[in-house]
């Protein structure tokens, strides 16, 4: 539990630290803050509005870290009373070393995963304007 709290207390204080403005973010502005939004597993999701999905892997993140400190202790306590544990020490080992690659893999997941949506976050706007109208802001953008 000390753990979930830990996390929620960091997601804000990135969130209230990234330094985001009330201007408009333009494409390549919002590809940057959703990489810095990335280097949290479900902030970046978050950013992109994907809350579902952001809600999952925080939830997966925080049951694999849960389950590897579960079974890191137990492996780290084994000796004091083996009997009173179901499984073998060398069992909570290979779970501990399990959860462990699962925290990994779900960092990075949710780093690709953020990135690429941000990405395509403004997506459907761009396929619905007219090539006109960009060709026409380019041209004025420049003068």
């Amino acid at each position: 539990m000390i753990h979930l709290r830990f996390y929620f207390i960091f997601l804000l204080a990135f969130n209230l630290l990234s330094g985001e403005s009330k201007k408009k973010v333009g494409k390549k502005d919002h590809r940057k803050t959703i990489f810095y939004h990335s280097l949290i597993p479900g902030l970046g999701q978050a950013k992109n509005k994907k809350w579902i999905k952001s809600l999952a892997i925080i939830g997966l993140e925080v049951a694999a870290v849960s389950n590897w400190s579960n079974n890191a202790s137990i492996y780290n306590r084994f000796d004091d009373s083996p009997e009173s544990y179901p499984l073998t020490k060398d069992t909570y080992l290979k779970k501990r070393n399990k959860y462990a690659w699962w925290i990994g893999i779900l960092y990075f997941y949710s780093m690709i995963d953020a990135v690429v949506d941000g990405h395509f976050y403004e997506f459907k706007d761009i396929i619905n304007s007219s090539i006109e109208n960009d060709i026409d802001e380019e041209e004025n953008d420049e003068k």
